[in-house]
């Protein structure tokens, strides 16, 4: 049985190479093509294609945005992203979001069939500079923050959530607390790192990562 495969690119030239190359190869079909990602939330999950092929910029909706809603409503789709974006921040964000792969433009049309192939059996396939890059990454030695390490574990978690925007009243909600406590918390996290606002907490404790 063909491997059926959807796109998600809006160079048109890059779409057509893409749909050529699976549809002139035994085993493989291409079954739709999408020049943005609001089109490909609506129709994928009805075409249920075994492989989707991802750019990441896209005009509206981020590749990225997209593989996240898309992978809570078939997670058994596999997506890799096919990219020119190259830095680490892309290429984490893209697995976390649930991609499968990571590979970029200028993959040997060969290469991106078994890219195809890979992600299909189960695989992670990546270009060889995206793996060097992430064996790069968790290779650092770890960063030891000295402004984090005077608050308490509690008080750490709520800088997080700060960090990511959550409100107060959301805040003592996660943690089963209430809105009050979670006021104190901040107040102390301003007084120990001798800041007057969030931003300026963020920025002293998570400047160096």
């Amino acid at each position: 049985m063909d491997i059926t495969v959807a796109i998600v690119e809006d160079q048109k030239d890059t779409r057509k190479m893409l749909s050529i190359l699976i549809n002139g190869t035994d085993g493989y079909e291409c079954v739709a093509t999408f020049e943005n990602g609001e089109d490909a939330l609506a129709r994928i999950p009805q075409l249920m294609p075994a492989v989707v092929l991802m750019d990441i910029h896209l005009p509206g909706l981020s590749g990225i945005a997209c593989v996240q809603q898309l992978k809570l409503l078939c997670p058994g789709i596999q997506f890799i992203m096919c990219t020119s974006l190259e830095d680490a921040d892309s290429i984490f964000n893209a697995l976390q979001a649930g991609a499968s792969g990571y590979i970029t433009k200028s993959t040997a049309p060969a290469k991106i069939l078994e890219a195809i192939t890979d992600a299909h059996n189960g695989g992670a396939p990546m270009s060889s500079q995206i793996a060097r890059k992430v064996i790069s990454y968790f290779q650092q030695p770890p960063v030891i923050n000295k402004e984090l390490e005077k608050l308490s574990a509690r008080e750490q978690e709520i800088l997080q959530y700060l960090s990511k925007g959550y409100r107060y009243k959301e805040m003592a909600a996660l943690l089963f607390i209430s809105i009050e406590t979670v006021r104190k918390h901040i107040h102390n996290i301003y007084e120990k790192l001798q800041v007057n606002s969030r931003t300026d907490a963020i920025n002293k404790v998570y400047q160096d990562k």
